[in-house]
């Protein structure tokens, strides 16, 4: 830990405020680090410190076997579907947080990784993955459109056609060799990893950067927030729920 870094354990999420950087480890390892509404709400608040303290670089990992499962779909069954609908409009409005942040954004993957999981790592600037790491999104399966134009915007349109239609599993060398990961590099080398991404965050003078990060922000956020509200708002969202997790 750098001089002045202060940690903080919120339960769900861990979080280590360090000189210009802050870095969040998703903290449910016996979960996956599934995405249940109170992580979630976990990592907007501690995304939103962040942007309070003016870190100049954001880390997001994961604690145990992988960086994130997804959307945490136990006791689907006992909420409404307009509260899973909301669980939804949330993790889109994490995910616009992270992709609009003036900070820089240094996603480190491992392990399995599935659906909102992979849409956070999307959702950063910088994308590291281990080698043994793979990547699946298949929220198609239930009608949800969450994080399919960020994805196309990284892979191209016609990349992410056939993955996101076959709904398949890729692996850490072709996340690379499409650009959706910036960097394969072992977990011995995170630590050389988050050195180098803070460099690059403090190339440029705060205001400088976040006019840059303003200036490449897309312009689609209201269309990528309604997209998800209407797939997710079509009526019977539990029963494809139900359907995708039996088949």
């Amino acid at each position: 830990m750098t001089a002045g870094a202060q940690d903080r354990d919120g339960g769900l999420v861990r979080v280590e405020h360090r000189e210009h950087a802050t870095l969040i480890t998703l903290d449910r390892p016996e979960k996956m680090n599934a995405l249940s509404a109170g992580l979630v709400e976990a990592l907007i608040a501690a995304v939103d410190e962040a942007h309070a303290r003016r870190s100049d670089l954001i880390v997001l990992r994961g604690a145990g076997r992988n960086f994130s499962a997804g959307f945490d779909f136990g006791g689907y069954e006992e909420q409404s579907e307009g509260d899973l609908l909301l669980r939804f409009v949330r993790i889109e409005q994490l995910l616009q947080k992270i992709a609009t942040s003036p900070a820089v954004t240094l996603a480190l993957a491992h392990g399995k990784n599935f659906g909102a999981g992979v849409d956070i790592f999307g959702a950063c600037a910088l994308r590291v993955a281990t080698p043994g790491a793979a990547f699946r999104m298949p929220g198609l399966k239930f009608g949800l459109v969450l994080g399919t134009r960020r994805y196309a915007g990284i892979v191209g349109k016609q990349v992410a056609r056939e993955v996101l239609t076959r709904t398949r599993v890729f692996d850490a060398e072709e996340a690379l060799r499409h650009g959706f990961a910036t960097e394969l590099a072992a977990a011995e080398e995170h630590d050389a990893c988050i050195a180098r991404a803070l460099e690059a965050a403090l190339a440029l003078a705060p205001a400088a950067r976040a006019q840059l990060h303003q200036a490449l922000a897309p312009d689609t956020l209201d269309a990528d927030l309604a997209s998800l509200v209407r797939s997710a708002a079509e009526p019977g969202l539990k029963q494809r729920i139900r359907a995708y997790l039996g088949a």
